[in-house]
């Protein structure tokens, strides 16, 4: 059989390998050829900022990849850096990893603050099929203390959750010219002159792909830092956006919403939330307007230059002659960020010595170089989430919703190029994705310890145009913050805040609240999500 053919018609008949949380995942076929897996991960990145999303950030690589294959843009992350990443790795709702919270144990077992012995990470899995594994970037799954720079349990470190190499750090944040906690392999190094994280997770990535064997499959997990705060960003990035965001939020929100139904990525009938009542509009910013314009502009050169390393990446992967078999997903680890970063309180991401007099978010410093410590706010994050409401942390869309994409020539057919995907996933779905592509068979126990059963489900027949087989809802919690989504319903809530009830399909904004006229299936979700709770080690606010 020709191999183009024969892969079409196996991800056809792989499409139905899916596993619920109540069982072990279904043995699927293994093609002649398993695919090499690269998955791309941004931090702390709005839903509207690329361009493929609707964004006027630059992003042609990222653009590229779209086109060539699908968007999702019903794409569902935990709302947080530590959690999403859990879920991503392990194919388990955060807390069944052990994180439910951050890096800190909370003395439960749903939050003990590293990833646990009862789960599996992907490269485990995929390691146990013969793959060469390699992670580059953030890791934020283990204990990091940023004054000692020192790491507790090595258990839980990247080589000793199955991947071969890596390159990054164990820490969550910090410096981009000079990070603490940077790694190579299990040794801690301090990165030299002229480093650049982006630029040293690209270097990274495209080294492991063109060192790895050549009678083996790859699986690369590429976590940037781009464009979490502080906002760092090379000047020559940062100069490709002057006078762009003059223009003010109120102006980019529009902008956004307008080009996001147009391009199909929204409907039409979902307002746009109003701008948060905490910002100014622009036009009564003041003398502030070019300091807040330059925010803006570092996190888009930020994001921009995360874009050309993907590029390198994905050029790597030509060179070496794995593209056209190599599946990538590119997502966010959570919504936009509002955190002010302000001084005190950025104390721990600085050396011994180190001038921080100008850091902080002060209107007479622009951000991007090394001497400056910033964050865009609520005001640019309100625009990062267009056309959605609240941040990363909390639940609503403007904390979970990810853009994701997914791209693979081998198996992605020509007709379904550029298609978007409107089914609900989430980060879950990624390890059944993963071994339903690979064949790797899933575990049911793992160095002699029991291990979960994953709790998603395949994405393999949305790229033929399929429905998704998802027997149970979407479920969310951290700090309190709690919602589930059953098909297009929606229940959510803030921390102590009473249920709200959204149909998505009508008002994916969350803006027509339900909850009074439906107060039956207020219930009776609330009961799914409270039984959901106690069997994923769930305690709200421990």
């Amino acid at each position: 059989m020709n191999r183009w053919v024969g892969l079409f018609c196996w991800v056809v008949l792989a499409g139905c390998g899916t596993a619920s949380a109540q069982s072990p995942a279904v043995e699927t076929s293994n093609p002649a050829r398993s695919p090499n897996i690269v998955i791309i991960l941004a931090d702390d990145m709005g839903y509207s900022d690329i361009g493929c999303f609707g964004g006027e950030v630059r992003t042609p690589e990222l653009d590229a990849l779209a086109a060539g294959g699908l968007r999702f843009t019903s794409f569902y992350n935990a709302g947080r850096c530590c959690p999403t990443r859990a879920s991503l790795l392990t194919g388990l709702y955060p807390h069944q990893a052990g994180v439910g919270h951050m890096v800190q144990s909370r003395g439960k077992p749903g939050y003990i603050g590293r990833l646990n012995d009862r789960c599996v990470t992907i490269a485990e899995v995929l390691r146990g099929a013969g793959y060469h594994t390699a992670m580059v970037g953030k890791w934020h799954v283990t204990p990091f203390d940023y004054e000692s720079e020192k790491a507790s349990d090595p258990d839980t470190w990247p080589l000793q959750r199955g991947f071969d190499r890596f390159t990054g750090s164990l820490a969550g944040g910090g410096n981009y010219y000079d990070p603490k906690g940077w790694m190579v392999d299990n040794d801690f190094v301090r990165p030299g002159e002229g480093f650049y994280y982006t630029d040293a997770v690209g270097d990274a990535a495209v080294r492991y792909i063109k060192e790895a064997p050549g009678d083996k499959p790859v699986f690369v997990y590429a976590a940037f830092t781009s464009p979490h705060w502080p906002l760092h960003a090379l000047e020559e990035d940062i100069k490709k956006y002057e006078g762009v965001y003059e223009a003010g939020w109120d102006a980019i929100r529009e902008a956004r919403y307008k080009r996001m139904i147009e391009m199909g990525i929204i409907d039409g009938k979902w307002g746009l939330s109003e701008r948060d009542d905490r910002v100014k509009p622009w036009d009564e910013v003041g003398d502030e307007k070019a300091w807040r314009a330059r925010q803006m502009a570092t996190y888009a050169a930020m994001i921009d230059r995360m874009d050309q390393n993907i590029g390198r990446i994905v050029q790597s992967l030509k060179d070496a002659g794995r593209y056209e078999n190599t599946l990538i997903f590119f997502l966010a680890d959570n919504g936009g960020c509002e955190e002010d970063r302000r001084m005190p309180g950025s104390e721990r991401f600085a050396r011994a010595g180190q001038d921080i007099s100008r850091w902080g978010n002060r209107a007479d410093v622009m951000p991007g170089g090394p001497d400056s410590f910033q964050s865009y706010a609520i005001p640019w994050a309100n625009a990062s989430n267009t056309p959605f409401r609240w941040y990363k942390s909390e639940v609503h869309e403007g904390g979970i919703a990810t853009p994701l994409i997914v791209h693979w020539p081998s198996a992605i057919p020509a007709d379904m190029h550029g298609q978007r995907v409107r089914q609900p996933g989430h980060l879950i779905d990624l390890m059944a994705t993963c071994v339903a592509a690979s064949g790797a068979p899933y575990p049911a126990t793992y160095k002699d310890r029991q291990v979960q059963p994953m709790e998603g489900v395949s994405l393999i027949p949305t790229f033929t145009g399929k429905t998704l087989d998802r027997d149970n809802p979407i479920y969310f919690e951290h700090e309190g913050n709690q919602a589930i989504r059953d098909g297009k319903w929606k229940l959510v809530k803030l921390r102590n805040k009473a249920w709200e009830l959204y149909d998505l399909d009508a008002d994916r904004s969350e803006l027509n609240n339900l909850a009074d006229a439906q107060p039956e299936r207020v219930e009776a979700m609330t009961k799914q999500w409270q039984a959901w709770a106690e069997r994923a080690n769930v305690v709200p606010r421990p």
